[in-house]
């Protein structure tokens, strides 16, 4: 099945243009990690079609693409090996790769929930299936290379801009289904999304916009310590309606031992 995004040649080039640069992304991780050149080129695999495979096989399309497409096989492949040969140089653009980085995470959110939507799934269904197609890969990575996984340890919106464009891709996916809009449309929409993504990502990280944390609490608060729950203390000598609160009671019986 195709999807938008994969029935022009144009759009097919920067998919694997996308899954070229992840696997740089991996293939740095990897090198930074003192690995063999075979250990690169399986992260740097990983980490660009992981999620497709993931997603893949989720959806029951088996053999994944991951495994089966040459040409993002050899493009994952071939990250691996000019990271391996030009890892200082590349490691020096750190913008262009966040950049980068950030088209192939929208590329991916897209791509992947235009396929769920494709294999007739749910809505939100298919915004999991777009989640894991663009998050699954540096997932993957992170736990082989046991460090804490980028969408943890990125306080900057990272999984933020892929959900917000895999939920605007399952709305244009439902327009399309209804006929209210017709290939072309849905390809100008879906790029539209991306864009979007990228925005988000770069801006997060340009202007240090995080997420907020847990609340900040300084006093904790119980209802056994509400003072309207406490059992009241009755004197045998006054009514109920007339009784004193626990401290009154104290104060009255310590001034009047004899009737104790």
């Amino acid at each position: 099945m195709k999807v938008a995004l994969e029935s022009n040649a144009i759009f097919m080039g920067i998919e694997y243009l996308a899954v070229f640069c992840s696997g740089l992304a991996g293939g740095l991780a990897a090198v930074r990690k003192h690995y063999d050149i075979f250990s690169i080129l399986i992260i740097a695999w990983v980490t660009a079609l992981g999620g497709g495979i993931v997603r893949d096989i989720l959806l029951g399309a088996v053999p994944p693409a991951g495994i089966t497409d040459r040409g993002l096989v050899l493009s994952a492949l071939a990250s691996g090996i000019v990271v391996a040969l030009a890892y200082l140089e590349i490691s020096h653009f750190t913008w262009t790769l966040i950049i980068v980085d950030a088209m192939a995470l929208g590329l991916f959110a897209v791509n992947g929930t235009a396929k769920a939507m494709a294999y007739n799934t749910s809505g939100m269904t298919a915004v999991f299936m777009g989640m894991i197609t663009a998050l699954a890969g540096g997932l993957i990575r992170d736990i082989l290379i046991n460090e804490v996984p980028i969408i943890i340890r990125d306080k900057h919106w990272y999984a933020v801009p892929s959900f917000f464009g895999c939920v605007l891709t399952v709305i244009v996916g439902k327009f399309v289904k209804a006929h209210m809009l017709n290939i072309t449309q849905e390809m100008v929409f879906d790029i539209l999304i991306v864009v979007i993504v990228v925005a988000m990502r770069i801006l997060s990280i340009k202007f240090n916009i995080v997420l907020p944390g847990a609340a900040k609490r300084t006093h904790m608060h119980l209802i056994t310590q509400t003072r309207y729950l406490r059992r009241p203390v009755i004197h045998p000598n006054v009514s109920v309606r007339e009784a004193p609160d626990d401290s009154s009671t104290e104060a009255h019986t310590s001034a009047h031992p004899s009737q104790k």
